[in-house]
């Protein structure tokens, strides 16, 4: 005897168990079996977010707190995207924390980290007429690394235009001779290396005997210092007694003059006096030369006598 079989029944039950499986994973998924509360905040920002989808995850210090619920375009503002984050109840999202994108790995995929806060910063609150607190953000590595490459893209770029301009004909010519040059110097100085190389022995000697004349002068230094010293005091006592006789003999000179000057006038005199006396005496013997025979001559009596 067959059994009738409801196969209506049994598709029912089929889809009822799938919803509920459905509903189970999606519960579980959500978190909600293990009754944590999240948190909404609000970050804007002015990258090129490719690569983050929803429900990507919201790393607080490399740890996932939470995650993306929304993104689009801030109302208003085309430039900025909006995203809406469901961050776990008590995390520490203060005033000072920042929002970064970051790409895992080369995936492409990307996540949004939170970092910066400091212990004593307070917690993040909304701001007037703001119905979530919204974070601030901060450049993304990719962004960063795009900044420096285009600096230094635009760096090289002006270097090699100043190059370009640096070498230009006449300066191409100019290089040229110099480089010309320095060959021939460079030939000349490795056909006279055995000179150089006896100028540098010379000059090596030379070198070495100023070290040695430097040490024997400084050996004798302190002897010839002394030696002119004892000069020296030898020069200033001589000096000294040389003064000091130059004193006495001119007191001797003053004694001398004081004393022999008055005779010497006296005698001065009476050599003046015997002069005139044979000066007559001589004019008289030439008027009468019989005088020397005869005697003077009797003077005739003057009147009166």
């Amino acid at each position: 005897m067959e059994s009738k079989v409801n196969f209506a029944a049994v598709g029912a039950f089929v889809l009822i168990l799938g919803a509920l499986l459905i509903g189970g994973v999606l519960w579980l998924s959500s978190g909600k079996s293990y009754r944590k509360a999240y948190d909404t905040y609000l970050i804007y920002m002015s990258e090129s977010v490719s690569g983050l989808s929803l429900d990507a995850p919201v790393r607080y210090r490399g740890v996932q707190v939470g995650g993306v619920r929304r993104i689009a375009l801030a109302p208003g503002n085309a430039e900025l995207v909006q995203l809406t984050l469901d961050i776990e109840h008590g995390t520490p999202v203060k005033q000072d924390t920042v929002a970064t994108l970051r790409v895992q790995g080369l995936t492409g995929i990307a996540h949004v980290e939170l970092s910066g806060d400091s212990r004593d910063a307070p917690p993040l609150q909304p701001g007037p007429g703001e119905k979530y607190p919204v974070i601030r953000t901060g450049p993304s590595l990719m962004l960063r690394l795009d900044t420096a490459v285009t600096a230094l893209l635009t760096n090289l770029n002006r270097s090699s235009e100043s190059v370009n301009a640096l070498l230009d004909e006449e300066n191409r010519v100019a290089l040229r001779r110099i480089l010309a040059n320095l060959e021939r110097l460079s030939g000349t100085l490795a056909a006279h290396a055995g000179e150089i190389d006896a100028g540098l022995s010379r000059a090596s000697r030379t070198v070495k005997n100023t070290e040695q004349l430097t040490a024997l002068a400084s050996a004798e230094l302190p002897q010839l210092l002394q030696r002119i010293q004892r000069s020296t005091d030898a020069f200033d006592r001589m000096a000294n007694e040389t003064a000091r006789a130059g004193s006495s003999t001119a007191s001797t000179i003053e004694s001398v003059r004081a004393e022999a000057l008055p005779e010497a006038r006296q005698a001065i005199t009476e050599l003046r006096e015997l002069t005139a006396s044979l000066r007559r005496f001589s004019e008289t013997l030439e008027r009468n030369p019989g005088m020397l025979l005869q005697g003077r001559p009797n003077l005739p009596p003057g009147p009166g006598e």
